[in-house]
């Protein structure tokens, strides 16, 4: 059964339940007090993010270090920036928020994006992978004009986005300088491990993929070719799909400055879709990256 925004409101009613799920969430045999040296019963400090020990009065912030770090803003606030943007689809953005609780925009914004930055996968990609990459336009209202504008190459005019996507599994992505070799191939070595199938299209940052120990396969989209008995790169254009259609349906515009945040918020949906709760996935993340 899905998990709902009905749901969330019942877990989390109020500030001290979203705290204490937190404590138990970051303290699962009990907070260790640091001048007692031990496990002992703490208890809430009223009015404050606040946990004081019952034997020597130590007090700790389980906020502290987390991405609430010094935040005002009601926990429960913070979840609900947590529950849409791990679910809605086609993303979700500051202004909407800030129409659904009252922040300010500035506020809104800040939240997503910290939110943006929980989004993050360190494990490497394995089995077959597909891997891609795309322009975007900071504008993309502008990337439909451009090729009358520019001329043919307009369409490679827009920042780097690099993406690989694991068949059946996760998808990483990147805000590159360039779609060199050089800068391509050490995120691969990277985050693929090594014998993994690889597929791509014909681009010349991947022909020495062999040499540093993955077998390779291509299709030449330049002939027309996007699908093969033996080889396809549909999973990470699916990928791509989904993230220029929600930048142009929902966040209009883009800057540079966050691109990367945008873009990993879209590559955690899609590695987390077969999550139970994608929610529940995102909450598993507090504490561990800020």
């Amino acid at each position: 059964m899905k998990y709902t925004v009905a749901d969330l409101r019942v877990d989390f009613p109020n500030e001290d339940s979203c705290l204490e799920w937190l404590v138990e969430w970051l303290y699962p045999d009990g907070i260790t007090c640091q001048t007692c040296d031990k496990v002992r019963k703490h208890y809430k400090v009223t009015g404050r993010r606040c946990y004081a020990c019952a034997w020597c009065g130590h007090q700790v912030y389980p906020t502290a270090g987390s991405v609430f770090h010094r935040t005002r803003v009601p926990l429960a606030v913070w979840y609900h920036a947590f529950y849409m943007l791990s679910t809605s689809k086609a993303g979700y953005s500051a202004a909407q928020f800030q129409r659904e609780t009252g922040l300010s925009y500035k506020a809104a914004f800040r939240i997503l994006h910290a939110t943006r930055g929980m989004m993050l996968d360190q494990e490497q990609l394995e089995g077959e992978v597909e891997l891609d990459e795309t322009f975007v336009h900071p504008n993309p209202y502008k990337r439909t004009t451009a090729g009358k504008k520019y001329g043919y190459d307009a369409r490679r005019t827009g920042s780097v986005i690099f993406g690989i996507v694991e068949r059946g599994g996760r998808a990483k992505v990147w805000h590159v300088k360039s779609a060199g070799e050089r800068v391509l191939v050490p995120l691969i070595r990277q985050h693929v491990k090594p014998g993994t199938l690889i597929h791509s299209d014909m681009w010349r940052a991947y022909d020495k993929l062999p040499l540093w120990g993955y077998p390779h396969k291509s299709t030449n989209h330049s002939r027309g070719e996007f699908y093969t008995e033996d080889s396809s790169t549909q999973n990470i254009e699916n990928l791509w799909s989904h993230f220029k259609r929600g930048i142009k349906g929902v966040y209009r515009s883009v800057s540079n400055t966050y691109l990367q945040n945008y873009a990993q918020e879209y590559a955690w949906r899609y590695s987390h879709r077969h999550d139970v709760s994608m929610f529940w996935s995102l909450m598993g993340e507090i504490g561990r990256r800020v």
